[in-house]
């Protein structure tokens, strides 16, 4: 019984049983169109099986009796593998970008962090903004209140605020997440991008594999893009990309 719970719980990710490996003396048969076929001895559904030239798969083993379907296995498992691959492809993988300012960051500054934050998570990405306070600056949090309230209005039609600010030793933080819109684009854009890979031809046999980071036929590269920092920041004011994070 314990051995039987366990494996159970493992999910539908297990294969069913087919055919001789089916247990049950007696099963519910469903044909290969999908019409019923009624209880039957296994012996009898395998003989039905076989003059259809196809197996018989445990589909419900929980049932009483379990159900089975005169089915093509071999073709049943390729599609859905093939199905897996693609939900995993269309599958969008949300990040965390991680944005660092300072209280007294310049102008210019706070403007290109914040198109930079904007263009995340228009992507579908979260992003978690940090204000650093160093020395004697963390007397004055009401500075760093005030400029992460100042992302939030300046992000307002793309982002909502999905922690609010709050201190963590010496850094104030919050973290902002798509609107059900924007995130729903980047889903759409995901499927998209899929549907269109799908539809590319396969590279020619005699055509050299392309190496990581080198430009494609339009000159982009394939390489992983990297967070793009503040020009003439220092290394405490980068925009750095962190582990992804799961929804």
């Amino acid at each position: 019984m314990i051995r039987e719970q366990r494996n159970s719980s493992r999910g539908p990710n297990r294969d069913q049983r087919t055919n001789r490996r089916i247990r049950a003396r007696e099963v519910r048969v469903v044909g290969a169109d999908g019409s019923q076929l009624g209880v039957m001895p296994l012996e009898a559904a395998l003989d039905r099986a076989r003059q259809d030239g196809l197996d018989l798969v445990e589909v419900s083993p929980m049932a009483k009796p379990p159900v089975c379907k005169i089915m093509d296995y071999g073709k049943f498992k390729y599609e859905e593998k093939k199905k897996a691959s693609d939900a995993k492809r269309t599958q969008v993988v949300i990040q965390l970008k991680e944005v660092k300012l300072r209280p007294k960051t310049e102008e210019h500054d706070y403007e290109f962090k914040v198109r930079n934050t904007r263009r995340f998570i228009e992507e579908g990405n979260k992003a978690k903004v940090v204000i650093q306070f160093r020395g004697r600056e963390i007397t004055h949090k009401e500075l760093g209140s005030a400029i992460l309230d100042d992302v939030i209005k300046d992000l307002k039609d793309v982002a909502v605020a999905e922690q609010l600010p709050r201190m963590e030793g010496r850094q104030m933080f919050m973290i902002l997440a798509p609107t059900p819109k924007v995130a729903q684009k980047a889903r759409e854009q995901a499927r998209q991008a899929a549907a269109a890979a799908r539809k590319s031809p396969p590279p020619s046999a005699g055509k050299k594999p392309q190496a990581a980071g080198a430009p494609d036929a339009e000159g982009a590269s394939t390489a992983p893009v990297e967070a793009e920092g503040a020009s003439g920041a220092d290394d405490t004011d980068t925009a750095q990309d962190s582990a992804p994070a799961t929804t």
